[in-house]
C-alpha cells in the first residue's frame, strides 16, 4: 500500500477542518431562527443581550486558542522532540488555565456591573451561567490545539460539529420545555444558557476520547530538558493571543457593543423599557442573516488561503499575488451577490423566518454588512497566511471604537436604524483598513474592470428580483406561507441571473475558475453553451 505523504495528509486535515467549520457556523447561525420562534422578540432580545460573552468563548475555543496552540507546536515542535512537545504542552495548558480562570471570574464577579451598564438587572443570572463557558475553553483548546499541531484534524473537527449539535439541540429544546411550563422569558434564557454549556462538555468528551486511545508517542521519550525557553512560549502565547483572538471576534465584539448600548439607550432616550427590549429583539433578527451571508461570501474565498501559506513558505511572489487576486475577487463577487440579494428578497425572508416584517428596513441596512465583513475576514485571512498577524488585531480595534462612537451620535436621533448604520460604517472601516495595510505589503486586487463587472451583475439581479416578486403579490398576494415560496423561489431566480451575468461578463478566467470549487463544472457548462451555439 502506498503511504500517504506528509503534504496530502496536511491537505486531507485542512479539507475536514473547513468543512467542520462550514458546518458549525451554519448551524450557529440557523438555530436562532427557530429560537426566536419559540421565545418571540423579547426572549430573542434576552438571548442576545448575553449570547456575545458566549459567543467569545466559543470562538477562543475553536478558531483562537486551538490555532495558536497548533502553531507553537508546528514552529517550536518541528523536530518532533518529545522533551520540546512536553514543554509546549505544560505551558499552553497552564497560559490557557489561567486565562480561562481570569475570565470566569471578571465574568462572574462583574454580572451585576455588567447588567447594569446594560440598563436590565435581569440579566444578572444569565450572564453567572455564561461565564463558567470559560472553564471549559482551555481543556477544549489545548486539546484541539494538540492534535491540530500533530496534524491529527478529525478529532478536532469531530468535537466542532457534535459541540454545535448538542448546542442547539438542547438549546432550543430547553427554552421549548420551559416556556410550555409557564416559565417567563428569562428563566426560558436562563435555561437554554445553562443548556447550551452542554456543547462545550460534548466536546471535551469527545477530545478526551481520542486523547485516551491515543498513545502520545509525540509526548513520550527521554525525560531530558527542554531546549526551548519558556518565556518565548509565553511571548509568543502573549502576542498571538492578542492578535489571533481580537481579528477572530470581529462579529462577536460589534454584538457586544450593541448589547451595551442599544437598549439602554434606548430607555434612556425615553422609550418604554418593554417597546426597548422590543425593538433590540428586533434589531438582532439581523444577526443570523448577516453571518450566514458572510459564511457563503467567506467560504470559498477562504479555500485559497492555505495555497497563500505554502506559498508564502516557498518565497513563490508571483502566485501569492495571483492566489490573493482570485480571493479578493470571488469574495466580492459572492458577498455582492449575497448582498444584493438579501436586500432584494429581505422583506418576505423577514416574514419567512420570523413571522412578521418588523424591522425590515434595519435588516435591509445590516445586509450591505454581509459584503464589508467578508471583505474583512477574508483579508484578515490573507494578511494571516502571510505572516502579519497584527494588522487585522489593529482593524478589528479600530471597527470597535467606530462602533461605539457612532452608536453614541445615531441611536438618539434614530433609533435601531442608527445602530445599523454604526455596525455598517464599523465593518466598511475594517475592510478599508485591511485593503489597506495589505496594499503595503504590495499585494491587491489588479482587475477593477471585474468590480465593475460584479456590480453591474449585481444590479441586474436587483432588478430582476423586484420585478419577479411584484409579479408573484400581483398574482398570488401575501402571507407567511405565500412569502417562504416567494423568497426560495426568488433565491433560485437571482442566482441564476446573477451567475449567468458573472459568466457571460467573464469575471473569472478559466484557469481562475479551475482553481476556485465548483469552478470547473461552471467552466464546463459555459462550454458546452458556447459549443453548442457554434
Amino acid at each position: 500500500m502506498a503511504v500517504p505523504s506528509r503534504k496530502s495528509v496536511i491537505w486531507q486535515g485542512a479539507f475536514v477542518l473547513t468543512i467542520a467549520g462550514l458546518l458549525t457556523k451554519i448551524m450557529s447561525a440557523a438555530y436562532r431562527v427557530p429560537y426566536q420562534n419559540i421565545v418571540g422578540d423579547i426572549g430573542f432580545y434576552i438571548y442576545q443581550q448575553v449570547y456575545p460573552f458566549y459567543g467569545i468563548s466559543i470562538m477562543l475555543a475553536t478558531s483562537g486558542f486551538p490555532i495558536i496552540v497548533s502553531k507553537l507546536f508546528a514552529e517550536y515542535g518541528e523536530g518532533h522532540n518529545p522533551a520540546d512537545l512536553r514543554k509546549i504542552w505544560k505551558v499552553s495548558s497552564l497560559f490557557l488555565v489561567f486565562t480561562g480562570l481570569l475570565s470566569f471570574s471578571l465574568l462572574y464577579a462583574g454580572s451585576g456591573w455588567i447588567a447594569g451598564i446594560m440598563g436590565d438587572m435581569h440579566l444578572k443570572p444569565l450572564i453567572e451561567i455564561i461565564s463558567f463557558s470559560f472553564l471549559l475553553v482551555p481543556f477544549v483548546s489545548v486539546l484541539r490545539g494538540y492534535f491540530q499541531g500533530m496534524h491529527h484534524m478529525f478529532p478536532t473537527a469531530l468535537s466542532q460539529v457534535v459541540e454545535q449539535a448538542f448546542r442547539v439541540v438542547t438549546i432550543i429544546g430547553v427554552a421549548y420545555i420551559l416556556l410550555k411550563n409557564g416559565r417567563n422569558f428569562y428563566e426560558a434564557g436562563q435555561g437554554a444558557l445553562f443548556g447550551s454549556l452542554t456543547g462545550g462538555a460534548a466536546a471535551l468528551i469527545v477530545l478526551a476520547v481520542y486523547w485516551f486511545r491515543r498513545d502520545h508517542r509525540e509526548l513520550n521519550g527521554p525525560l531530558i530538558p527542554s531546549v526551548i525557553k519558556t518565556w518565548d512560549l509565553l511571548k509568543d502565547l502573549i502576542l498571538f493571543t492578542f492578535t489571533i483572538c481580537v481579528s477572530s471576534l470581529l462579529l462577536i465584539l460589534i454584538q457586544l457593543v450593541d448589547a451595551f448600548q442599544l437598549f439602554s439607550m434606548l430607555v434612556n432616550k425615553g422609550m418604554d423599557p418593554t417597546a426597548a427590549k422590543t425593538a433590540k429583539g428586533i434589531y438582532d433578527r439581523g444577526q443570523p442573516l448577516i453571518q450566514l451571508g458572510t459564511v457563503v461570501a467567506t467560504s470559498l474565498s477562504l479555500s485559497l488561503v492555505p495555497l497563500i501559506s505554502s506559498a508564502k513558505r516557498r518565497n513563490d511572489e508571483k502566485f501569492i499575488k495571483d492566489k490573493i487576486n482570485l480571493s479578493i475577487k470571488v469574495c466580492l463577487a459572492v458577498g455582492a451577490g449575497a448582498t444584493a440579494g438579501l436586500i432584494g428578497i429581505v422583506e418576505e425572508t423577514n416574514i419567512m423566518l420570523f413571522r412578521n416584517n418588523y424591522g425590515s428596513d434595519i435588516l435591509g441596512i445590516l445586509s450591505l454588512s454581509i459584503l464589508f465583513t467578508s471583505l474583512s475576514m477574508t483579508i484578515a485571512a490573507i494578511l494571516q497566511g502571510l505572516n502579519q498577524t497584527i494588522y487585522p488585531a489593529i482593524s478589528v480595534i479600530a471597527g470597535v471604537i467606530i462602533k461605539i462612537s457612532l452608536n453614541i451620535v445615531l441611536i438618539p436621533r434614530y433609533e435601531a436604524d442608527g445602530a445599523a448604520v454604526a455596525t455598517v460604517a464599523a465593518f466598511f472601516v475594517v475592510a478599508v483598513m485591511n485593503i489597506y495595510f495589505l496594499r503595503k505589503k504590495q499585494y491587491k486586487l489588479h482587475e477593477y474592470r471585474s468590480i465593475i463587472k460584479i456590480v453591474f451583475s449585481a444590479v441586474l439581479m436587483l432588478a430582476v428580483l423586484r420585478g419577479y416578486m411584484a409579479g408573484f403579490e400581483w398574482v398570488l398576494g401575501r402571507n407567511r406561507a405565500l412569502a417562504s415560496i416567494e423568497a426560495i423561489t426568488a433565491v433560485a431566480v437571482g442566482g441564476a441571473v446573477y451567475m449567468f451575468a458573472v459568466i457571460k461578463l467573464n469575471v473569472f478566467n478559466s484557469d481562475e475558475l479551475d482553481i476556485v470549487p465548483f469552478g470547473t463544472k461552471i467552466r464546463l457548462w459555459s462550454q458546452k453553451k458556447r459549443d453548442v451555439k457554434k
